[in-house]
């Protein structure tokens, strides 16, 4: 997290806290990615998101509301978005000491989740949700390579509307579901869902492509996929659609880090690569990528 970066998210973080009463000058950071994340006191952590995310926030804190009514433990929200010169914060109660879920842990979750009858305030799946963004804002890329992913996006972009074969039944869909999204408690018996900004109604596919795109990066072992698909009960590559979303999750993942490199240095070498690779130049699958 560089020092310019911090101001920023810190300045506005200040003047939130002090519109919700609390004093922010003490707050720790914890995390810099899509929101950055600052502990406070009284065991409240709070989320800056960027700029023009207000719509985003306020879907959070309803998406943990319903989630809590419908008995799945999630992030408890401990105050509606307050907005700061167009830049949403939203304030959380802590969670308590936590670890990763494990792969089966996740995919319990997720069947679980995918269970429920969709509320009628989410909206359908937005795959390409930022990507765009992304690239424009990705200045550590050279101007080929984000001509090539713009290009890439809308191939992508065409054969998604072109329709998915059937599959699943659509459902409430996560958007971003892994280990460190669906925690779990220390004492091993509360899961946890947070990281709640992508929740939407699509295929539950979308939830799955996540983890098995992880499996053929080799991020995680054979054996962890097996017990992530034995507790999901479905295997996702080997549905007709898998190739496309996998495609889609690849591109996201790397517009994402391309994301972070702009202000976070270690991350540049890593963007570039992921771009090659996606353009041919490193061989076939799998790629040389690190889990970030």
């Amino acid at each position: 997290m560089t020092v310019a970066a911090l101001d920023g998210y810190r300045s506005v973080l200040i003047a939130a806290c002090r519109q919700a009463g609390l004093d922010g000058a003490d707050a720790e950071p914890m995390r810099l990615g899509e929101n950055a994340l600052f502990r406070l006191p009284h065991g409240l952590v709070a989320r800056v998101a960027r700029p023009g995310q207000q719509a985003v926030a306020a879907k959070e804190v309803q998406v943990a509301k319903w989630l809590l009514e419908h008995d799945i433990a999630a992030v408890h929200p401990w105050t509606e978005p307050i907005v700061i010169d167009e830049t949403a914060v939203t304030i959380w109660r802590e969670l308590p000491r936590h670890r990763p879920g494990r792969y089966s842990e996740v995919a319990a979750a997720l069947r679980r989740l995918h269970s429920l009858s969709p509320p009628d305030f989410l909206e359908p799946l937005t795959p390409f949700v930022r990507t765009a963004q992304r690239i424009d804002q990705a200045r550590t890329l050279t101007v080929d390579d984000r001509a090539w992913l713009r290009t890439r996006l809308t191939e992508l972009e065409d054969r998604y509307i072109r329709g998915l074969p059937d599959g699943l039944p659509v459902a409430v869909i996560h958007g971003d579901a892994y280990g460190g999204n669906i925690v779990v408690t220390e004492d091993d018996q509360v899961t946890v869902v947070l990281d709640l900004e992508r929740f939407s109604v699509g295929p539950p596919e979308w939830d799955l492509t996540s983890t098995a795109v992880h499996r053929g990066f080799e991020w995680i072992s054979s054996e962890d996929y097996r017990a992530y698909c034995m507790a999901y009960g479905h295997d996702v590559t080997s549905w007709d659609g898998y190739t496309l979303l996998r495609d889609i999750r690849e591109l996201r993942i790397t517009t994402w880090i391309a994301q972070l490199a702009v202000d976070q240095p270690k991350y540049r070498d890593e963007a570039s690569l992921r771009v090659a690779c996606l353009r041919g130049e490193c061989g076939p699958r799998p790629w040389p990528w690190r889990a970030a």
